[in-house]
């Protein structure tokens, strides 16, 4: 058995730096003090670019370091527009009392007794390699415009899940040996599950989504760890590979107004048949939503800030008016009532007046009538 912290989408960044390096550096000191024996980070590491002399890049590294003097460290390229392709490989140099292992393609990775990685050369292992401790298939993010560029963009979505699902199965024969040799077995992959929940509540039904539960569970490895929604959720299944779990952990912190469910990471105990984890919450900051049909009512917001307190909260207020009424609303009133909010958001939806003249005239026969 093996004990593994899974973080994802950290997306340390100018606007974001508070409150990644706050809720990371929290989920960092709990893992350390669980002792887990080795961690990953399955995407999304960084929200932009970033400059190396940038805080959030200072701050994430040392983050990462921390980690790496506890642990070895594994971690997964994520979407493009957050880490564009190389900002992952400044982490290779890190010099950890563990390695950091960057998995930026196809491949397989085992994690050897010594607490060493050992890559294949290829997408996967052709016999996983002797004195391994644990079995990672690694499937970073897919560049679709690849996908595209070969097969025309009218198919590449479905392509892209085609592939992918062909990919997975492929993995199944050297998760079945390595389970027949008491070995756990680990995937990791950044994209969307068919029918996963985003953390706004949404759904994420469609053709260019890259994963099923039934591709994954196909690949055969008790635990799959997967990074790119926010919201923690999770599918478990019961086959002739033992106990299977697919995850993610959701975001490390609340980076945005009506994020739902409880923020943190995945503490897994991963065997050769089964799976299972805890999720570990990081003191993430709280978000309050206070929304008007029409113009904001004074009287019910002083009534909604005294059922919840707003102290020390991330506080939206939204409402809908017409045009000629948004004269009407009090701004400095509002912001009054939200005194000791951490930050106070006003949003406010105007309605254009549109006016239909003389409507019927285009409809009428002759210039006299």
């Amino acid at each position: 058995m093996i004990r593994i912290a899974h973080f994802s989408d950290l997306h340390y960044g100018t606007k974001s730096l508070a409150e990644a390096d706050w809720c990371f550096g929290a989920a960092i000191d709990r893992a350390i003090a669980v002792g887990v024996e080795a961690a990953v980070l399955s995407g999304d590491a960084t929200d932009h670019a970033l400059d190396l002399h940038a805080p959030a890049a200072e701050r994430l590294v040392a983050q990462v370091r921390r980690l790496a003097d506890h642990c070895p460290v594994l971690m997964l390229q994520g979407t493009f527009s957050h880490e564009p392709p190389g900002t992952l490989a400044i982490f290779r140099l890190l010099g950890g009392w563990h390695a950091v292992h960057v998995a930026d393609r196809i491949e397989q990775v085992a994690l050897t007794a010594k607490g060493e990685w050992v890559s294949s050369t290829g997408w996967c292992f052709d016999e996983v390699p002797a004195g391994a401790r644990a079995l990672f298939s690694c499937v970073p993010t897919v560049n679709k415009a690849v996908v595209a560029a070969t097969v025309g963009a009218a198919e590449a979505a479905q392509a892209v899940g085609e592939h992918l699902a062909l990919l997975l199965r492929g993995y199944a024969p050297s998760n079945r040996a390595a389970r027949l040799n008491g070995m756990p077995t680990i995937g990791v992959s950044h994209g969307t599950v068919f029918g996963c929940i985003s953390e706004h509540g949404m759904p994420m039904a469609g053709f260019d989504h890259e994963f099923t539960t039934g591709a994954l569970f196909g690949a055969e490895a008790q635990a799959f760890m997967l990074g790119h929604i926010h919201r923690h959720q999770a599918w478990e299944q019961e086959s002739r590979a033992g106990r299977q779990c697919i995850a993610y952990p959701g975001s490390i912190g609340r980076f945005h107004y009506g994020e739902e469910g409880e923020k943190g990471f995945l503490l897994w105990e991963v065997d050769a048949d089964q799976a299972r984890f805890t999720l570990e919450p990081t003191p993430a900051r709280r978000t309050v939503d206070i929304v008007f049909d029409g113009k904001p009512d004074l009287d019910a917001l002083r009534a909604a800030v005294a059922r919840q307190d707003v102290a020390g909260a991330f506080v939206r207020v939204r409402w809908t008016v017409a045009d000629e009424d948004r004269h009407e609303v009090d701004r400095a009133a509002i912001e009054r009532l939200l005194t000791g909010a951490a930050e106070t958001k006003l949003e406010g939806r105007i309605v254009p007046v549109v006016r239909t003249r003389a409507a019927g005239i285009s409809q009428l026969a002759n210039l006299a009538d």
